[in-house]
């Protein structure tokens, strides 16, 4: 969430910032509850210390033989103005939490204005691959190869699902081993959390309330299926104050996402360029406020690292402001090429969330002198497999219908250096 001390004390600056993710803010409505929040404090004050000094009047008044009735009517009176006064305070108090809860993150200072379009690519790596023969698709590739059964997965799941089958099965499965052990060397800690999550972890990641259709909830039990692993990693340390002397936290964690967007019938989006489920390893690093930087640029080389020795040719873009996701003060997506569409696909998004994450999970750290702030979180896919895999089948595809295997999976698979056609 953003300070609500900055609305109120940097009203036009928030409002031009959040104008940068194309979201219309007025903060006046703030501002008024804020003013009516603090009259309700200052009367209730108040009206309590008139009930204190009443009160102290009464042995006074017994020793002087007079009859305390109208005093203790008079607290009695106070008392209940207070009781109405908690009650409409904590009636605007929600008003206020309910309208902050539900703005985007503020942009960082450097982000280009708007969506898409005003996405920077910002480096290339590895050669784009040229080929002197017709090239064929992923999906083209994936069934020639025996790796992938689209038709059943329909059969027994639906549309937007793909089961991965014998040799697929190994090189999805090498894919994700070959990130877990990257990640372990790096001073990762290795977390498998629950699939199913309740509703605090919902908003803590800042994914509810503005995305809560976006997720399959759990009929009669109030949790959802976690759209990602970041929503479970950033509330690891909900209700939480750490040391800063145990900071940065670095995880990571391997689960399939569940989410509503399925494929579309857009040629791009074929296969399992898009589904209701993938697979996906997801690191996570609580910093202070001086660490988060250097932790980003971090999490950023981590992610590009893994593709750029796999092999494959891809790009790495900052994103515009309004491209950012709703949680997110910066992001740089990193995006593997596709040569069967001749477009670029994001296999992962490097992303800063500052304090915004921490202050709906209440995650703090103490510095040295015992003052209490708020973590920062960062994020990245580390990696999503199912655009990689397409890519890897696309990229490293030869004339005769074979697929190489990048060098850095061939451990994970019995030392299988390439992937041949099946015989029908």
């Amino acid at each position: 969430m953003i300070d609500v001390k900055l609305i109120i004390e940097k009203p036009e600056e928030v409002k031009k910032a959040l104008a940068k993710k194309l979201w219309d803010f007025d903060p006046n409505k703030v501002i008024e509850l804020d003013k009516k929040r603090k009259e309700l404090i200052k009367q209730t004050e108040a009206n309590k210390a008139e009930q204190n000094k009443l009160s102290a009047q009464v042995p006074q008044y017994k020793k002087e033989g007079k009859d305390p009735k109208e005093i203790f009517a008079k607290v009695k009176e106070l008392a209940s103005k207070n009781k109405e006064g908690e009650i409409e305070l904590k009636k605007v108090e929600k008003e206020i939490f309910d309208i902050v809860a539900e703005l985007p993150n503020l942009p960082d200072d450097d982000l280009l204005p708007g969506g898409k379009e005003n996405n920077k690519v910002i480096k290339e790596v590895n050669q784009k691959p040229n080929f002197n023969f017709k090239i064929k698709d992923h999906v083209e590739l994936a069934k020639s190869l025996g790796l992938v059964d689209y038709d059943r997965a329909a059969k027994i799941s639906g549309e937007g699902t793909w089961i991965y089958t014998d040799e697929g099965a190994e090189l999805e499965w090498a894919l994700i081993n070959y990130f877990i052990s990257t990640h372990l060397k790096n001073g990762y800690h290795f977390i498998l959390p629950p699939h199913m999550l309740n509703e605090e972890s919902g908003f803590g990641a800042g994914q509810f309330p503005k995305f809560k259709n976006a997720v399959f909830h759990v009929e009669g039990n109030n949790k959802f299926l976690l759209p990602t692993a970041e929503t479970a990693l950033v509330n690891y340390h909900r209700n939480e104050i750490l040391k800063e002397s145990d900071l940065p936290r670095k995880y990571f964690a391997y689960t399939p996402c569940y989410r509503q967007e399925a494929g579309s019938y857009r040629t791009e989006e074929r296969g399992m360029i898009r589904g209701y489920q993938f697979n996906k390893v997801e690191i996570v690093q609580y910093t202070t406020e001086e660490g988060s930087d250097k932790a980003f640029e971090e999490m950023i080389n981590v992610a590009s690292g893994l593709v750029e020795r796999l092999g494959l040719h891809f790009r790495l873009s900052k994103l515009a402001a309004a491209d950012c996701s709703h949680s997110m003060a910066r992001t740089t997506d990193i995006e593997v090429y596709l040569p069967s569409i001749g477009i670029y696909k994001e296999v992962s998004s490097a992303s800063n969330a500052r304090s915004y994450q921490a202050r709906r999970t209440m995650a703090r750290y103490k510095d040295k002198d015992g003052k209490t702030h708020y973590c920062h979180t960062l994020n990245a896919s580390g990696l999503a497999t199912s655009r990689l895999f397409p890519a890897i089948l696309e990229q490293f595809q030869q004339e005769d219908g074979s697929v190489i295997i990048p060098e850095v999976l061939r451990p994970f698979m019995g030392g299988k250096s390439k992937l041949t056609p099946k015989k029908k």
